[in-house]
């Protein structure tokens, strides 16, 4: 059986606050298997946020582990984590967060010019990217010069452009109308299962959550099946 793209055991994070403890995971755990997209929803101020920021090495948790693509991560070296982050964890946010001065492709061919590609390599990766979300006529057009569902569509094509082992979505389409966020969900869903990807996606939008594999809800600190 293949490794599993993420998985997070027993995830405990404890802030202090004003002199209390504020107990945020109190032992979540997950485990997406590659080309699986989970949902994972949950009221505001759950601590959905705090948990996609553990699963994506942007923070560490009080205990528990993180295993990306098979590597564990709580003893990890700073340099280590940001190197895995980098080419094993695709993100896309509720806002694109495009830069506004490069071009749809430019922007696509950054992250990987960053790990090491080749100018030209990385070029003709993020032109098939562009290509396959529908985006091969505007990949010279800059972020002003795209609509909202474009934008986003550079971002998911961004995302994967290092080819990650997990792709990690904080409210992918919360910025969109409905109907532009359908297509651009029913296009992060086609992309995903073409790579094998493995995604974690954090929406509100219980609609979309009915589409993916599986639903969690993150409640009182653990994660449970909807």
């Amino acid at each position: 059986m293949s490794e599993a793209a993420l998985a997070l055991t027993a995830i405990v994070r404890t802030f202090r606050q004003a002199g209390n403890d504020l107990h945020v995971l109190r032992g979540a755990s997950l485990t997406i298997a590659q080309g699986e997209v989970v949902a994972l929803v949950g009221p505001s101020g759950a601590g959905k946020s705090t948990f996609l920021h553990i699963a994506g090495l942007l923070e560490r948790p009080t205990s528990g582990e993180v295993i990306v693509a098979g590597e564990k991560c709580a003893g990890l070296s700073d340099d280590r984590r940001t190197a895995l982050r980098r080419n094993a964890i695709g993100f896309v946010y509720q806002f694109h967060h495009l830069l506004p001065e490069f071009s749809a492709i430019e922007n696509v061919v950054l992250p990987q010019m960053i790990a090491g590609v080749t100018k030209s390599a990385a070029r003709t990766r993020a032109s098939e990217l562009l290509a396959r979300v529908g985006l091969a006529a505007r990949e010279s057009h800059r972020p002003a010069k795209l609509s909202g569902g474009e934008q986003q569509r550079v971002a998911i094509a961004r995302a994967l452009a290092n080819a990650p082992s997990v792709l990690i979505a904080d409210e992918p389409t919360g910025n969109l109308d409905q109907e532009t966020a359908g297509r651009v969900f029913d296009m992060l869903l086609e992309v995903v299962r073409d790579t094998g990807v493995g995604a974690l996606v954090a929406t509100h939008n219980h609609d979309l959550a009915a589409r993916m594999d599986r639903t969690l809800v993150l409640r009182n600190g653990v994660l449970e099946t909807a």
